[in-house]
C-alpha cells in the first residue's frame, strides 16, 4: 500500500509543477483536466503525508522511550503516547483504504431521476409525487438545483410519472442507489373504511451524459411537436411546445413540455435521451461482469424491490442490507442521509472484501 501510495504522492507533485507552468494556464482544457485529477488525489496525498509523519513520531518516541541516556520521565511520556499515535495511525489506515478503492467514475456526474407510479392506481401516482418530494428537500438541504424536465399528473395531483434533474458536487455518488421499486403500505386518502393499500412507484436514477459521450445521429431521431397538456389532458399552452423525440433504433421515447420554448424542450429531450441511451450501454457492461456485481447494494435494476415505506408504523425498510428506520416522517422530508449513509458504507465494505 505504501508503495502505490508514494506512487500518487509523486503524480500529485508532478501535477502540482504542471499547473504552475504558463502554458498550462493558458490552455483551459488542458488546466481543467489536470486539475480534475490534482483534486481527486489530493485528500489520499494528505493523509498518506499524515501517515508518514505520525509513523515518524511514533519510530522517535519508541527511540526516545528506551534510551538510557534520557531523563526516565521524558522516556515514560513518549511511552506513553505511543498507543494514541499508533490509534491514530490505524484510523488513517482506514480512511487511505476508502479512499483507494477505484472510484466510479459517473460519481461526480449530475443526474436525471425518473419516477413512474406503478400498481395502486391514483395511491401509487399520489406516492409517486411524495417520493419528489422527497428527493427534492434532499436537494434543497444540499443546495443542489432542481430543474424539472416533464410531468403527467392525474386529477389528484399526483404524478403517473415525473423526470427532473439534480445538478451538484457528487451528486449521482449519494443517489446512485436509489434505482428500483419504492413500495408504499398506507390507508389512501380516497379509503373510507380505514384498509391500508400497498402501492408502488418505480425510480430510474440516470447520470447525466455530455454531448460528445453520446453521439446522436439525426437520421435515428423522430421529432414530434405538440401542445403540453396539464391534469386530465387539458391543453396548457398555446404554442406546440411540447416536445416528443423517438430514437428508432432502440424504440425509447422521451417527453419534455415544462419549457415554454420548443428549442429549450427539445434540448432537455436529447439530454435525457443520452443519459437513457448511457444507462443501456453501461446495463450491457454489467451484465458481463455480473458475478463481480453479486453482494452489491442491488443490481441497479429498476424492477428490483429495493424499499418499503410503511406510514401507520412510521417504518422505513430497505430490503439489500436489512436496514429498518422508525423515521419515516424525517425521512419524507428529505432527511434521506440517514438511509444513504448506511448503503455507501455497505458498498464501500463490499468493494473493499473485493479488493
Amino acid at each position: 500500500m505504501l508503495d502505490k501510495l508514494a506512487e500518487i504522492n509523486g503524480r500529485f507533485e508532478k501535477l502540482t509543477d504542471e499547473l504552475a507552468q504558463p502554458d498550462v494556464v493558458q490552455d483551459q482544457e488542458r488546466y481543467r483536466k489536470l486539475s480534475q485529477e490534482h483534486s481527486s488525489i489530493q485528500e489520499i496525498v494528505e493523509c498518506y503525508r499524515s501517515f508518514l509523519e505520525i509513523q515518524k513520531e511514533i519510530d522517535d518516541n519508541r527511540d526516545l522511550a528506551g534510551s538510557k541516556e534520557e531523563d526516565p520521565e521524558i522516556c515514560e511520556m513518549a511511552e506513553q503516547e505511543i498507543p494514541q499515535l499508533t490509534q491514530q495511525l490505524n484510523e488513517l489506515e482506514k480512511q487511505i483504504q476508502l479512499l483507494l478503492i477505484p472510484k466510479d467514475p459517473d460519481d461526480s456526474r449530475n443526474i436525471i431521476i425518473e419516477i413512474r407510479a406503478g400498481t395502486g392506481g391514483d395511491e401509487a401516482a399520489l406516492f409517486a409525487r411524495d417520493l419528489f418530494q422527497m428527493y427534492a428537500h434532499y436537494a434543497e438541504d444540499r443546495k443542489w438545483r432542481i430543474q424539472l424536465l416533464n410531468e403527467s399528473k392525474n386529477d389528484l395531483g399526483g404524478f403517473k410519472e415525473i423526470t427532473f434533474s439534480i445538478e451538484g458536487k457528487d451528486v449521482f455518488s449519494h443517489l446512485k442507489f436509489e434505482g428500483g421499486v419504492h413500495r408504499v403500505q398506507r390507508v389512501p386518502k380516497t379509503e373510507t373504511q380505514g384498509r391500508i393499500h400497498t402501492s408502488a412507484a418505480t425510480v430510474a436514477v440516470l447520470p447525466e451524459v455530455e454531448d460528445v459521450e453520446i453521439e446522436l445521429n439525426p437520421g435515428d431521431l423522430r421529432i414530434d411537436v405538440y401542445r403540453s397538456s396539464g391534469p386530465g389532458g387539458q391543453s396548457v399552452n398555446t404554442t406546440d411546445s411540447a416536445v416528443r423525440i423517438t430514437h428508432t433504433p432502440t424504440g425509447l421515447v422521451v417527453i419534455c413540455q415544462n419549457e415554454k420554448s420548443q428549442l429549450k424542450n427539445k434540448a432537455q429531450a436529447l439530454k435525457v435521451l443520452r443519459a437513457r441511451l448511457y444507462e443501456k450501454e453501461l446495463e450491457a457492461q454489467q451484465s458481463a461482469t455480473a458475478e463481480k456485481r453479486r453482494g452489491m447494494v442491488g443490481s441497479g435494476d429498476r424492477s428490483e424491490r429495493i424499499r418499503t415505506y410503511n406510514f401507520p408504523q412510521g417504518r422505513l425498510t430497505d430490503h439489500r442490507i436489512n436496514l429498518t428506520l422508525y423515521k419515516l416522517e424525517d425521512i419524507m422530508l428529505g432527511k434521506l442521509e440517514q438511509v444513504i449513509d448506511p448503503l455507501l458504507s455497505h458498498h464501500q465494505a463490499e468493494l473493499l472484501k473485493a479488493s
